[in-house]
């Protein structure tokens, strides 16, 4: 073989080790650069995947918003169930106690009823004593029990009714008898004859009396 030959030899070889090099080269710059087209395709699949999940989230809280919470619907109502309890209650010991008032009074005034022929008896009794024997231990015991008597009554809420000298006021006096005394004013009361009470500003008994024309 000749110098001439083994140079040509030499430089077929090199040649064919640049194409070589430069398919390598390329191979490996396709592989690490995707084409547009790889490009394209992957961005559409996120922007369809951040779509559906932008849907999603929104159906999510659209459920949400559109379908209240079993648990708040069921505390509301026990809420307004026990509001409504508090208020039915409220009104029934307001009207207990209304009722619970009234027939105390009710009861006390049929009390006092019966009580006050017992202490129209014991004035008709102390008026009766003889003047000689007011001064007796019988008669100041009378006098005693008498006014521990009125001042129960009064503790109590009872009070006598004035009449004589104050004009007549069917509200407190019933007039029975008529009398002409021309000391004494037109429609007033000129004398007693049973005398009347209140309980409580509440008259119990009318006083009965006589009226000046």
């Amino acid at each position: 073989m000749s110098m001439e030959d083994v140079k040509t030899e030499e430089k077929l070889a090199d040649e064919i080790l640049n194409e070589e090099d430069a398919v390598s080269a390329e191979n490996e710059i396709e592989g690490t650069e995707p084409t547009a087209e790889e490009t394209a395709s992957e961005n559409g699949q996120n922007e369809e995947g951040s779509t559906k999940g932008d849907t999603a989230k929104k159906g999510f809280f659209g459920k949400k918003k559109d379908k209240p919470d079993p648990k708040d619907e069921k505390i509301e109502e026990l809420t307004d169930r026990l509001q409504r309890s508090m208020a039915e209650f409220d009104n029934f010991r307001k009207r207990t106690e209304k009722e619970k008032s009234a027939m105390f009074e009710i009861g006390a005034k049929d009390i006092i009823e019966r009580i006050l022929p017992v202490v129209d008896n014991f004035e008709r009794g102390l008026a009766a004593i003889p003047e000689e024997e007011k001064g007796s231990a019988f008669a100041e015991g009378m006098e005693k029990i008498y006014k521990q008597l009125m001042k129960s009554l009064e503790e109590a809420g009872v009070k006598p009714i004035e009449a004589v000298g104050q004009p007549f006021d069917p509200d407190f006096h019933n007039a029975v008898m008529h009398m002409e005394d021309e000391s004494l004013g037109e429609n007033v009361v000129a004398q007693e004859l049973l005398k009347g009470y209140t309980y409580r500003d509440t008259v119990v008994r009318h006083s009965m009396v006589q009226v000046a024309n």
